[in-house]
């Protein structure tokens, strides 16, 4: 059983992402790790090269600027490193610059690849989120943060990046999902305001047009923690590849629960003390059919 990492980034320096230790991550269970990396305007192409391991394999691309509806150019991206794993690949094993997964969750993610790997019917497998907020000491909880998503993928070439490279199609259809108990550790909502500030300009250039840029997201921009709805205290462990990140953590950052809740609308709360009550989130939006 072959497994391929792959991944895209850029600009990963001047943004501050930790795509080292994502690719480290999940780099014991892969055979190869593609990573396309952008026409970048810091030392992100040196940051990769300096990982000290002959799995990983570098394409250099340039990224298409008026790729914007939707963020398109991120699942354009996605699909580069994609087609650059080679062809006798069994399983790939996408995760963006943002995620980490923990070593504890290596071994069942892979006993559940060779437990599938001859089940024509699973086409991919499907992780929980947890969505790091502020901290990394908090998880954002609430309907706005989406539950789950498919990271490894059967390799086909049929397949390809969908949207804005959260998720994965099929000739066109939904790939068919099984649920595995592993998580993907989300990091991207993990900075100080300054580097908030930094990543909403950043990220949301890549959807809107300049005109809305200006108007949405000036210069003088200023994130609002508020926007959560919801974080609960994290008790478990991080990945030990993030540990030096979380021990460097040198902001405050404090939130109001009730500030919170109160900017939640009233149909909100109802949908989130349902899904509270019985698990069951009505209307979720799924990238993926539920195997």
């Amino acid at each position: 059983m072959k497994i391929a990492g792959f991944t895209f980034i850029r600009n990963a320096v001047q943004n501050d992402y930790p795509i080292v230790e994502a690719i480290t991550s999940i780099l014991p269970i892969c055979d190869e790790f593609v990573v396309a990396v952008g026409n970048s305007n810091d030392a992100t192409l040196e940051l990769i090269q300096a990982i000290p391991s002959d799995k990983i394999r570098i394409i250099e691309t340039v990224w298409d600027e008026s790729a914007r509806e939707g963020g398109r150019v991120f699942a354009l991206e996605t699909n580069k490193a994609y087609q650059a794993i080679s062809a006798d690949t069994d399983w790939a094993f996408y995760i963006q610059g943002d995620e980490c997964v923990h070593e504890d969750d290596l071994p069942t993610i892979k006993a559940a690849m060779e437990s599938h790997a001859h089940d024509s019917r699973v086409e991919g497998l499907l992780f929980n989120y947890k969505h790091f907020y502020g901290s990394y000491d908090y998880v954002a909880v609430s309907r706005r943060w989406y539950r789950r998503e498919i990271r490894i993928v059967k390799f086909d070439p049929q397949v390809q990046s969908y949207k804005d490279a959260q998720g994965f199609r099929k000739g066109g259809k939904k790939i068919h999902a099984k649920l595995i108990d592993a998580s993907i550790y989300h990091y991207g909502w993990v900075k100080p305001p300054s580097g908030l500030n930094n990543k909403v300009r950043n990220f949301t250039q890549f959807y809107h047009d300049d005109a809305w840029l200006a108007q949405n997201v000036p210069v003088d921009y200023q994130f609002d923690y508020e926007n959560a709805e919801r974080l609960t205290l994290f008790e478990g462990s991080h990945p030990s590849v993030v540990q030096a990140r979380v021990a460097r953590m040198q902001w405050p950052f404090q939130f109001d629960p009730k500030v919170l809740r109160d900017k939640m609308s009233f149909r909100r709360k109802v949908l989130q003390q349902i899904e509270d009550w019985t698990g069951w989130r009505i209307g979720e939006y799924r990238n993926y059919k539920l195997l």
